[in-house]
């Protein structure tokens, strides 16, 4: 090999490789992408001089020029909530079995960060995002998938069916929390949730009020929430606890299990027993949910194939010209503990 070029400040290019390797840029090319059509002996050359001159592939611009990455991206709902983490170790398992890299945004329930996010990626030529929406009806999910970049919408069903989904059936889920509670002699239950424009929210009470209804008991009595945070679930303690004795539930489902935790917190911290003064039922089933002081009972949701299944479709959509538009929907199940159970 000849002597090391003077690069003066600049990163090494094929140009460099070629001449230290003693090689065409071809060469250099095929090493790169098609390594398999270089003889052994050259491929070493080759790589020996990247190495010596510290080169680093341009992946950005091997974009630009084919239109295509090998990037995936997930904008999710909350990232405080372990759910969509789970749910984001779910779609990066399955991206990395397809060698694909995994952005991850955090659109923090805000609707004008969802947009920009996809907004971005799209410009970034990723191959596919996958997105929790905060409205599975909005009009940028569809306007991106219009403009070529696949679009699967995670933990939601949109009417809108150019888009692949994968959600879980909450209404179903309200009903077995309810369910659960009946069966254990609870009448005066109460949902602790909000808002309701968060349609995981206004689907989990639906279903607990059709249960109830399908029951012939008394209507659930709505605990509104401003977030579906460990805060606002100590805040719903307190509200529970300031209602009088004869009129205060027996049981509370809660929305998600960052909810019940806080309202669990409330209660303890109060003096209270859960379940002998308050029964608690949260939904879905992250890992404090089992390891709280009183481990809680939870509607568990599928997290991690929830995010594999989605990261499947979006595979499929960008890489298959014969592709047909699914949407999935998973079966949840209820994880009884102590925080019911007694």
């Amino acid at each position: 090999m000849s002597r090391l070029p003077d690069l003066r400040g600049r990163t090494a290019g094929v140009k460099e490789v070629a001449a230290l390797a003693g090689v065409s840029l071809g060469t250099v090319s095929n090493v790169l992408n098609q390594p398999d059509r270089v003889s052994p002996r050259t491929r070493e050359k080759v790589e020996r001089a990247m190495l010596e001159l510290g080169f680093v592939r341009n992946e950005a611009a091997r974009h630009l020029r084919s239109g295509q990455s090998r990037t995936l991206a997930y904008v999710m709902l909350d990232a405080a909530n372990p759910f969509f983490t789970d749910v984001a170790a779910g779609i990066e398992e399955a991206a990395e079995e397809a060698h694909f890299s995994l952005y991850m945004c955090n659109s923090d329930n805000r609707s004008d960060r969802e947009a920009g996010y996809l907004s971005h990626l799209a410009e970034q030529r990723v191959q596919g995002i996958l997105v929790t929406p905060i409205d599975p009806e909005a009009d940028h999910l569809g306007a991106v998938a219009r403009r070529g970049t696949p679009v699967v919408v995670v933990d939601r069903s949109p009417r809108d069916e150019s888009l692949c989904s994968v959600a879980v059936d909450d209404v179903l889920g309200g009903h077995l929390a309810v369910e659960h509670l009946l069966d254990c002699g609870h009448q005066r239950i109460a949902f602790v949730g909000g808002p309701e424009s968060i349609g995981q929210v206004r689907d989990r009470l639906q279903g607990a009020r059709a249960g109830l209804e399908a029951a012939g008991a008394p209507p659930v009595t709505v605990i509104a929430t401003d977030a579906t945070t460990v805060r606002e679930g100590r805040m719903a303690g307190e509200r529970i606890l300031g209602l009088p004795r004869a009129k205060r539930p027996t049981a509370a489902f809660c929305a998600n299990d960052l909810l019940a935790l806080g309202l669990l917190q409330q209660l303890v911290g109060s003096g209270l027993d859960v379940p002998s003064d308050l029964a608690i039922v949260g939904y879905d089933d992250i890992y404090f949910a089992g390891a709280a002081a009183v481990p809680l009972t939870s509607v568990r949701q599928p997290r991690h194939e929830l995010g594999r299944r989605a990261a499947e479709l979006v595979l499929d959509e960008a890489g298959n010209p014969d592709h047909q538009h699914a949407r999935v929907v998973l079966l949840p199940e209820l994880v009884a503990r102590t925080s019911t159970l007694g």
